[in-house]
């Protein structure tokens, strides 16, 4: 089998030979890509020197690099891990060995219970919870680290993954494409560690946080949205009879509608009430006929042999 190890990479000169070197020691029959997104430093020629593949992906963005990189390289069995090295290249193998075992598409390696203190500040701790959290009560319980980069995936998981995120928005979507199609996934405890000496995290916490909480908030639209049109049909409806409730009592008791604006406004909210229920059956029907798509364009992938085959 064909193994390929990705690595999306932006100004990271100061980590990527120690990536790149352990993962050759860990995989060493896999192929090691480096992406680079633009980088204003020496990942490249680093990247080269350790022996990497270097490709560019100049849109930048980590989703731009990951659907790149998923469209391009062809394996049967897929590695991503970011290139800051924080990731231990040691449990590469168990990973593999564990989606080969199980037959899964997709091993998380899980940070949770990292002993560096540097490395997951309590305040990330806390988002990735509450982010994870959010997506496990929309989508399924399935992960306990959602946000990962170091992960495992087979041929058919990588294929049939239509990726649109531009951002570090791309692990929630990796996680919702999952529990969307309910693939065997798993999740491995891997070590987490601090960044080298002299190398700056791209994570922006606020900036993006508030861009994976608006990717589950459209991915909640775009795969739920039944239950998302039916919230906001009742919460339309409770704005419309809290409203119009006075109005009732005053015109039971003078048997005159005083505040004919109010009660415009009312059965206005009441109209889109309906019509929000309504677009939920319609578009519930057409996430099915999407969610049958992408399910064909997974099967039609090869699988891979299971122990011993």
């Amino acid at each position: 089998m064909k193994l390929a190890v990705l690595i999306p990479c932006y100004n990271e000169e100061k980590a990527i030979a120690g990536v790149v070197r352990d993962f050759q020691a860990a995989l060493p029959d896999a192929a090691i890509y480096v992406y680079d997104n633009n980088s204003a430093d020496d990942t490249i020629a680093v990247a080269k020197a350790a022996g990497a593949i270097v490709r560019s992906e100049p849109l930048q963005g980590k989703g731009n690099v990951v659907r790149r990189m998923f469209a391009d390289i062809d394996a049967d069995i897929y590695v991503m891990v970011d290139g800051d090295g924080t990731y231990a290249a040691a449990s590469a193998p168990q990973l593999v060995q564990k989606l080969l075992d199980e037959h899964l598409d997709m091993v998380v390696g899980s940070r949770l219970k990292t002993e560096a203190a540097d490395a997951f500040r309590a305040g990330h701790h806390l988002g990735n919870r509450m982010l994870t959290g959010t997506v496990s009560w929309i989508f399924g319980d399935r992960f306990a680290d959602m946000l990962s980069g170091y992960r495992a995936f087979s041929r058919r998981f990588v294929k049939s993954f239509p990726a649109v995120s531009a951002g570090f928005e791309t692990e929630t979507e990796l996680a919702v494409h999952a529990l969307s199609l309910r693939l065997p996934v798993a999740e491995v405890e891997t070590p987490y560690g601090a960044r080298p000496e002299g190398s700056v995290s791209k994570l922006r916490t606020y900036r993006d946080g508030i861009r994976i909480s608006w990717m589950i908030l459209q991915l909640f639209r775009e795969e739920r949205p039944l239950i998302f049109f039916s919230l906001l049909a009742a919460l339309l409806a409770a704005i419309s009879i809290s409203l119009g409730i006075p109005l009732l009592v005053q015109y039971r008791h003078t048997g005159l509608v005083p505040r004919l604006p109010t009660a415009v406004l009312v059965t206005a909210i009441m109209v889109l009430a309906f019509l929000s229920l309504v677009a939920g059956f319609v578009l519930d029907n057409v996430t099915r006929g999407r969610r049958e798509a992408k399910r064909l364009a997974y099967l039609a992938q090869p699988t891979l042999p299971g122990p011993g085959e």
